[in-house]
């Protein structure tokens, strides 16, 4: 279905950084696989598409770790890994498999030492670095990304998160739905604290792309689409329902993305 999405036009995939099935899509004994082995897969099967982790819990890596993984995945994608990343929510799947979950300020604090982490080891510098968190004796990282992978930071939390985004990252994601214009002047005000442009921040929005198994919502879906464009969100990303069954992929890119290339 990855090599259909990116025939279908799609411009990155992603998969869930989760080590169980979360609640909106079924119950935890279903499946789900580790999201960097899940990638690199994927890096093998595509040419095109940009590939991440949607988001990556900060606490369940070493940092180090994380910025070699994604690395690795940048590596043989040839150059098109990002890093999505936020604090993590689900506790219930860190405690039954004994992975760290500290409480909600501190998962920030670790968030931003992990951003600090991986930029520094991303650029060659190789120096120790000494955080409250984190120590790192020398930040090697060989081979060096192929390019530096953006960074996504997933949430829309006011005080932390879009604070954090306008201090690093490249992207933002929202989820559609009411307050998306209170979050966005939330960035701006952020952006401008910050001495950085607001523009230079992707807004890319998380929502559903169902067009209908025959097309039926394809209609209601551009409007939505168009409305965000509106907004300034230039990246929509989603579940697409029976997504292993490929037909709405290529409906997607048959009836959608030519007319929101125009927006």
């Amino acid at each position: 279905m990855v090599v259909a999405a990116e025939d279908a036009g799609f411009a990155r995939v992603s998969v869930m950084d989760h080590l169980w099935q979360i609640g909106v899509a079924g119950p935890p004994e279903h499946d789900m696989l580790e999201a960097y082995t899940t990638l690199g897969y994927l890096a093998a099967r595509t040419s095109r598409v940009q590939l991440l982790a949607w988001v990556t819990a900060v606490s369940y890596r070493a940092p180090g770790l994380l910025a070699k993984l994604v690395t690795t995945l940048d590596v043989l994608s040839e150059g098109r890994a990002w890093l999505g990343i936020g604090a993590g929510w689900n506790g219930a799947e860190a405690a039954g498999l004994g992975l760290p979950f500290p409480d909600t300020a501190e998962r920030f604090e670790r968030l931003e030492e992990t951003l600090q982490i991986c930029l520094q080891m991303w650029s060659g510098d190789e120096r120790p670095y000494r955080g409250r968190h984190y120590r790192l004796g020398r930040t090697l990282n060989v081979p060096r990304p192929i390019r530096r992978p953006p960074i996504l930071i997933g949430g829309g939390g006011e005080k932390k998160t879009l604070c954090l985004v306008a201090r690093y990252a490249q992207a933002c994601n929202l989820f559609a739905g009411p307050g998306l214009e209170h979050k966005l002047d939330v960035l701006r005000g952020h952006c401008e604290a910050e001495g950085r442009a607001y523009d230079d921040v992707e807004k890319t929005v998380m929502l559903s792309l169902d067009p209908g198994e025959r097309g039926e919502r394809i209609d209601v879906l551009l409007d939505q689409l168009r409305r965000l464009a509106e907004l300034g969100f230039t990246e929509a990303h989603g579940r697409v329902p029976r997504v292993w069954e490929t037909e709405r992929l290529a409906l997607i890119g048959k009836e959608i993305v030519p007319v929101i290339a125009g927006f």
